[in-house]
């Protein structure tokens, strides 16, 4: 018996639905037999009697679960069937090549998943994110970090005031154990005016001693808000008294590598001397500027770049390379990174209007993020900034605020903006606070070691 699709197309169903479908049914060419009720009759053959027909003759309805191969179905076994028929069995040449490039696959997954897992088990405490985003731009992903920066960056809210006001800073030191006999330091920094176009807040501006050295503020901070559209924002400023402590440079154990006798994290023995820590400026390879510390040049430093100097009497300097500072025998190191923020008490005007020559290639100097600076005041005093929310003009008007006249941005984002002062332990680990709300980064991390430099300030004897 023969099924023919109405129409002659052969239309059939593609799945296992339950769905009834029409066919035509065409019976064998061979004369019908009948009973006198046009019922069927015996087989002439066997002289057997179906009970009912088969199938109505004409249109009839199949059952339901009736399947039938779809078209897809057929399809394929049909390519399969010719391909077995018809495909030339590889060369021997061919095999070896296609087991080449499968090796070649397999040992390139092994290296990098090898590569990755060293990047994400390395020492320190930077973040999982951070860790993956520094191995992409170390394997030549770099293009492809900066644009999913750029995808996730979301513009901070504006307007509101900050939660909780502004408070006293953690770690504030009682005027009783402030002593005013002995050597003097540097006066006190005058209290910043606002930046946020209004009056200020309880407590903002205001400088506190966090750390002493000898009795005497060594150390001080102060919180400002930073322009007048992020008013619920509020940005860390650091003031430190070169009278009573040093500075010193410290190499990461990737950024810049290699072997040096500063560590790479506060040791036991820097731990009875520590009164702040910092971040440096961006990875070398995309701080357009070198690196030269401990007698040697890592990374050769260019002309006009802004240079964070350190002396060798522990005192810090910062200008335009070859400038304002240049190289001499007092120089114990210099860290570079793009150019002047602030020079000579001006904001550079190019904050808002330079490119990635100026203010590097990652986000964009207009984007209001996490960033940090350092700058050098009038009268020697030292000055670190850091704080969310802001961009490369509201980080400049910062440095200004506190009396800064020259200089630079360090880095940005929040896996990388860590400013953090510490309460000397002589019995233990100094206890660490945090610059501003919102601190990404723990005071704990400048206890293991870094994959980036950074900058520690140590208590003079």
């Amino acid at each position: 018996m023969r099924i023919l699709i109405p129409g002659g197309s052969a239309s059939l169903p593609s799945n296992d639905e339950t769905e009834e479908f029409p066919v035509t049914v065409e019976a064998p060419e061979t004369e019908s037999v009948t009973g006198p009720s046009g019922a069927p009759g015996p087989d002439p053959a066997t002289g057997a009697t179906d009970p009912e027909p088969m199938v109505a003759p004409g249109r009839a309805w199949l059952p339901s679960r009736t399947w039938l191969p779809s078209r897809a179905w057929l399809s394929r076994r049909t390519s399969l069937v010719w391909l077995s028929r018809h495909t030339r069995p590889l060369s021997g040449r061919a095999r070896l090549v296609l087991r080449l490039l499968a090796a070649a696959l397999v040992l390139l997954l092994v290296l990098t998943g090898w590569s990755v897992t060293g990047a994400l088990t390395a020492p320190g405490t930077d973040s999982v994110a951070a860790r993956l985003a520094e191995w992409g731009r170390d394997h030549g992903f770099d293009g492809l970090i900066t644009w999913l920066e750029k995808e996730q960056y979301r513009p901070p809210p504006t307007g509101g005031e900050p939660v909780g006001g502004i408070a006293a800073p953690p770690g504030t030191v009682a005027p009783e154990h402030i002593r005013s006999a002995g050597p003097r330091g540097l006066p006190a920094p005058a209290t910043m005016r606002p930046l946020a176009n209004a009056p200020a807040l309880p407590g903002e501006g205001v400088w506190h001693p966090v750390a002493t050295v000898h009795g005497h503020p060594a150390v001080e901070v102060a919180s400002l808000r930073p322009d007048p559209d992020h008013t619920s924002f509020v940005a860390g400023l650091m003031w430190l008294d070169p009278t009573f402590v040093r500075g010193q440079l410290h190499p990461g154990f990737t950024d810049p590598g290699g072997s040096w006798k500063a560590p790479d994290f506060i040791t036991p023995a820097l731990q009875t001397r520590v009164v702040a820590a910092f971040n440096a400026g961006f990875r070398l390879n995309a701080s357009r500027g070198g690196y030269f510390s401990e007698g040697r040049t890592v990374r050769p430093l260019r002309d006009g770049a802004a240079s964070l100097v350190l002396n060798s009497d522990g005192t810090a300097q910062v200008g335009a390379w070859n400038t304002d500072v240049r190289m001499g025998p007092h120089v114990a190191s210099v860290r570079q990174n793009l150019v002047l923020l602030v020079d000579h008490g001006a904001v550079n005007p190019t904050c808002s209007s330079g490119g990635t020559a100026e203010w590097g290639s990652t986000i964009g100097q207009a984007a209001f993020i996490h960033r940090s600076a350092f700058g050098v005041t009038a009268n020697g005093a030292e000055v670190y900034v850091g704080g969310p929310a802001l961009s490369v003009c509201t980080l400049g008007s910062l440095l200004k605020a506190a009396g800064v006249v020259n200089g630079m941005e360090l880095d940005i984002n929040p896996a990388w903006v860590s400013g953090a002062y510490f309460h000397r332990n002589p019995q233990g680990q100094p206890k660490g606070f945090q610059l501003f709300p919102g601190e990404q980064v723990p005071p704990r991390h400048y206890f293991s070691p870094a994959s980036r430099d950074w900058y520690g300030w140590y208590a003079r004897p």
